[in-house]
């Protein structure tokens, strides 16, 4: 099958190239940089901003995978305007099949990101072609770089009484990569990790795991988001879900260490994964702090900075 992938440069994306490579299909990926093809995957350039490139990148596509993603500070520009130029591209190019990455608690707690992403939801719903949305709940690669972010703060601020649901990526790939090799579901799904935690426990095992001393202040955080998630309303008890938990994703067992260092993608890391069967040394998995798509919530491509042609 002939898929293109926007957002392919992002987090999710890092790991679904290469997972569908593996699975056989022909890959097209899309980025706002020019970018070298080498071995399975061939780099086009597009940006859902103008729509410059769309058609042409849709062009001969099977099936599309939707990453990109505005994230919290994009005010929803790839997500709601983007998709809909995406859409109109796909249908007049006959594509057959568009997947959409979404979150989890989109339809439950529409709140500022979450909006957006509903409405990129029913843009793909509405938009005449066969679609499957897929809601995941938060990366854990993610949430590790918030950790970091917090954890150079002398006291690190938590919340009891917020839930979390943490969620590999290279999980979240490997579902996304079997959802849009089948037949469209025109429904949404979820996929979740395998535990819910309350965030002070999370920060508590990333600082323990880390050897920080860290004194972590419990206190209410604000707002109709963190409202959403004290009522459980950004986790699913949908099946499947993820195997990997947030401490062994922090500290892998010896057995899954040795299984992903001799070269299996049992326990994967997006970017160890994706360096290594992108073969592209243009690739952002190679060079992530050059790479000019800013990686924000869900880890996809941040539409923040101007574009580059």
């Amino acid at each position: 099958m002939r898929i293109l992938v926007t957002g392919a440069t992002g987090m999710l994306g890092r790991a679904l190239v290469p997972a569908l490579v593996k699975s056989g299909h022909q890959v097209r990926a899309l980025s706002r940089t020019r970018r070298e093809s080498r071995g399975n995957v061939e780099w086009v350039w597009g940006d859902l901003f103008s729509g410059h490139g769309i058609p042409e990148a849709v062009a001969g596509m099977d099936a599309v995978a939707h990453l990109a993603t505005s994230g919290r500070r994009g005010r929803g520009a790839a997500d709601i305007p983007g998709t809909r130029r995406l859409v109109l591209a796909a249908r007049e190019a006959g594509v057959g099949h568009l997947l959409l990455t979404s979150m989890v608690g989109a339809d439950r707690a529409p709140v500022g990101y979450l909006a957006y992403k509903l409405e990129a939801e029913r843009l793909v719903a509405a938009g005449g072609l066969g679609w499957t949305v897929l809601r995941s709940t938060p990366f854990e690669q993610w949430l590790n770089r918030r950790m970091h972010d917090l954890a150079a703060l002398p006291v690190v601020p938590v919340d009891p009484t917020v839930l979390m649901q943490p969620v590999h990526t290279g999980e979240v790939a490997a579902r996304a990569a079997e959802l849009i090799g089948g037949e469209p579901l025109g429904t949404a799904v979820e996929f979740g990790g395998p535990e819910v935690l309350d965030h002070a426990r999370l920060a508590r095992t990333w600082c323990r795991l880390h050897g920080l001393r860290r004194l972590c202040l419990p206190m209410h955080f604000p707002g109709r988001l963190y409202a959403a998630q004290r009522a459980g309303a950004l986790t699913t008890e949908a099946t499947p879900s993820g195997t990997i938990t947030w401490d062994d994703y922090l500290a892998p067992p010896a057995t899954a260490r040795s299984a992903r260092w001799g070269g299996s993608a049992a326990f994967p890391d997006s970017d160890d994964f994706a360096s290594e069967h992108t073969a592209s040394p243009t690739s952002p998995a190679t060079q992530p702090e050059q790479d000019p798509d800013v990686h924000v919530y869900g880890g996809d491509d941040g539409y923040e900075r101007p574009t580059r042609g």
